[in-house]
Formats: C-alpha cells, structure tokens, sequence
C-alpha cells in the first residue's frame, strides 16, 4: 500500500515488475534475455533438514572418526573411471560464455582439491586443460568446437542433452563475446550472435544416443566415462532412458541451474525443480537396480555444503556447481559495487552475463576486463570455498553418524514444508506423513 495515496495498492496479478516486463516488451519488440537461473521462490534444500543423532542414533566425533569423503565417477564400463576426493565438482561452462581466465582459474580450483571441471560449449582451451587435473568434455548439439584430440585429450565426455535453466532449448552467444578466438574455436564468423541447436543433428531418441554412445566409447579406447546430462523435466523417464542408452553417469540439472544467457521465460516456466527432479531420478535408477551403479551427479541450485548433503542424502553420488563457482571466483564482489552501478546494475544483482561487460573479467571476451581476473588468486578462492562445501558436508555427516557421506539416507531427513514433503518424497516433519505416498511418482 502506498502511503502517498492511501489506499491503493498494487495488482498481485499485475505487479510492479509485469508492468515493467511489458512496458519493455512493446518497447523493444523482442523477450528478455539474462543470465543466472530461476529467481521466483521454489522449494529448495532450503526446505529440508536433517535429524541428528543424538539417543537412537549416535554421532561421530568430528576430530577423532574419520568420514570420507571420496567418489569414483564411471564405474559401469569404463577402463579409466574419475577418482574424486570430494564429492563436488564443477558444471561446463564454455570459453565464449566465460574469459580464458575464468576456465583456467575453475580448473586450477577443481585441481587443488582434487575434483572435476568440464569444459562447456565451444571446444577446449589449452589453458584449461593444463590447469585440470580432472577435465570433463562436453559434446553438446551445437558440436562447436568439437575435436575428436581433444576428446582423447579428456578424462570424461559428457553429452549434453539439456541444460535445467532451459530443457529443450539451445544455448545463446551474443555477438559482442565471439571475438576473433572463440570465433576460430567455433568456426563461426565472429561479432555474429550465435544460437545452438536444442537437439542433437544425428539422433532422435535412445537407440540413436546408444549408438552415439558406443562411439564415443570406441574413440576412446573405452578407457572413459561417458556422462548424459538431462534438463529437469521428466527426469524418471529420461534417467531410465539415459541407463538404456548406455551411461556410465547422468548428470541431472533442476530448474534452479544457470545459464549464461537465454531467454528469461524460459528460466522462469520451463522444467521442474531440483528436488522433485532428484527423488524422480532416484526412483528410476533404483527401480532398474542401477543406484550407486550409475552414478548420479545432481546440480541446480547448490550453494552450501547443506545443500550438498541433501543431495548426498535422496540419493545423488554427486554435485556440481556452477553459479556459486563463479561467485566464488570474485563475480558480483561488492568491491565492485561502483562498476556494476556504471552500467546499470549492483553487486548482487548482476545477471547480464551475455552482454559481456563484467567488470570481475569472468563473463567477458573483453581483454582489458578480462585482464582483471588473476588465474592463481581465482583458483585459489574457488578451493577455498570448496573445501569449506566438504567440510560442512563431512559435519552433517558425522552429525547423522556417518561414517561416509554416501552413507546418508531419506531417514535422515524431514521436510518444513507440505509440497517438499511431497517433491522429496520425505515425511513432513514431526509426522510420518509423506504426502502423495501412494504408489504413484
């Protein structure tokens, strides 16, 4: 209500920010596009918590028991499967999207810890690949950049099938960010906006990604782990689908994960959170007697090692991150408060990752911005903050009476909320009740 004209208040079907949306639209004639991922409330692992042992169960003590931390990624039939000391890895995110600087700080970070990147869009840099102990290929429906060395060259291939910021569509590259590099790296002419394909040219379904799959495996002598990453939606059919075809891990992305650019509609309405998705998944790969078999790597939304542990917990073997990643290495600092306000945003709220004028060198092809970004002082925070995600994780851990962090489970989670309840498929908390529980999925 405003208080200069007392009683009037504002539309909750009209709000302030839809009046400016198509205020925008018939201005400019053309949707929105942004970065980031969802920014409406949705249920999270903000709205679970853990029981704690205390009487029936007992905790471990933090400095004298050991709770491990490790996964090994790839282990249904590849020869050379990725050994990770932490359950955390980092989500692809192309040079193109991302400065030169910015993939080799994600791999020297991934590498002091002892964990994964991968590569993204747009083909490997040799910077990023020397500074990867552990480096994930992505082969994306674009096939830009695409380098049957480089896929020997890698530790992993992950094809992409969707992304949760946007299943079924095709990624964005303004123009403004294909300079002359990223440019050769794509064989596209440069300054020209891009747009990916949203699916693969050579296939239409499982058989097809089975064949492409057995390919792959055959390039490689075997020797690595072949990942599918799916986009939220009907992750139960397209987690059973993904088994069938023949991965050896599926990576699956909620509705909460970033995006360097598309368009703001499709971050908003299209695809499913992360925790229905998670559960979905879970049940597929239980159901074909697959969990723990298949690895399951979840990512959307994960900021803390809370989060992490939720995942852990319905089932995941893994995480990834992405958004976080980049915060992590200086993105949206406020001690660049005063630059973001130069060009019309604040730290915080910077999500104009498209338009190529971060002022922390991370989201840019700019040279001098990019420049700002120091490689080794960026590695340095990302390890930072993710031995503080495995930290907190082995605490809740040892908290639930853990010896492995694999070693939590639903019963050691409760829901705050009725539709958590529900998406998760864990009681309501101080009850028994899980909403839904009725055979149905």
């Amino acid at each position: 209500m405003s208080s200069q004209y007392p009683g009037m208040i504002e539309s909750a079907l009209f709000s302030r920010d839809v009046i400016a949306e198509i205020q925008r639209a018939a201005t400019e004639g053309i949707y929105d596009i942004r970065g980031w991922g969802a920014k409406r409330p949705l249920p999270h692992f903000d709205d679970l918590v853990f029981l704690g042992a205390s009487m029936s169960r007992y905790p471990l003590e933090g400095y004298r028991e050991r709770c491990d931390t490790s996964v090994t990624l790839g282990t249904r039939y590849a020869k050379k499967p990725l050994e990770l000391k932490i359950p955390i890895t980092i989500a692809g995110m192309s040079f193109g999207a991302l400065s030169a600087q910015a993939k080799e700080a994600l791999g020297r970070g991934a590498s002091a810890v002892g964990t994964s990147t991968t590569t993204g869009d747009g083909g490997m840099t040799d910077e990023e690949r020397a500074a990867s102990s552990l480096l994930v290929y992505q082969v994306l429906p674009s096939r830009y950049g695409m380098n049957p060395d480089d896929l020997r060259r890698a530790d992993a291939i992950e094809v992409v099938l969707g992304q949760g910021a946007k299943p079924g569509g095709g990624g964005m590259l303004l123009g403004q960010k294909i300079n002359a590099r990223v440019a050769g790296m794509r064989d596209l002419p440069p300054n020209i906006d891009q747009r990916s394909a949203c699916r693969h040219p050579d296939w239409t379904g499982p058989d097809d990604l089975e064949i492409k799959i057995r390919e792959l495996r055959e390039i490689t002598d075997w020797e690595k782990p072949v990942y599918v990453k799916i986009g939220a939606s009907r992750s139960y059919y397209d987690t059973a689908l993904a088994v069938k075809a023949g991965a050896d891990v599926i990576v699956l992305d909620g509705m909460q994960g970033g995006t360097a650019a598309t368009q703001n509609v499709f971050i908003e309405h299209v695809g499913i959170p992360t925790l229905p998705a998670l559960r979905q998944a879970v049940e597929a790969l239980t159901e074909l007697d697959m969990h723990r078999k298949v690895q399951l790597i979840v990512s959307g939304g994960i900021r803390t090692g809370a989060d992490v542990a939720k995942a852990l917990a319905m089932g995941a073997d893994a995480v990834s991150i992405g958004v976080a990643a980049l915060i992590a290495l200086g993105d949206n600092s406020p001690a660049l408060d005063e630059e973001y306000r130069k060009i019309g945003s604040r730290a915080g709220c910077y999500d104009d990752w498209q338009a190529g004028r971060d002022p922390a060198g991370i989201t840019t092809q700019d040279e001098d911005l990019a420049s700002r970004l120091d490689p080794l002082l960026g590695g340095r925070r990302l390890a930072n903050y993710l031995r503080t995600l495995n930290m907190e994780t082995q605490i809740i851990a040892r908290a639930c009476g853990k010896s492995h962090v694999h070693n939590l489970e639903p019963e050691d989670l409760a829901a705050l909320t009725i539709e958590a309840a529900a998406m998760a498929g864990v009681p309501l908390a101080g009850t028994q009740w899980i909403p839904g529980r009725d055979g149905r999925f």
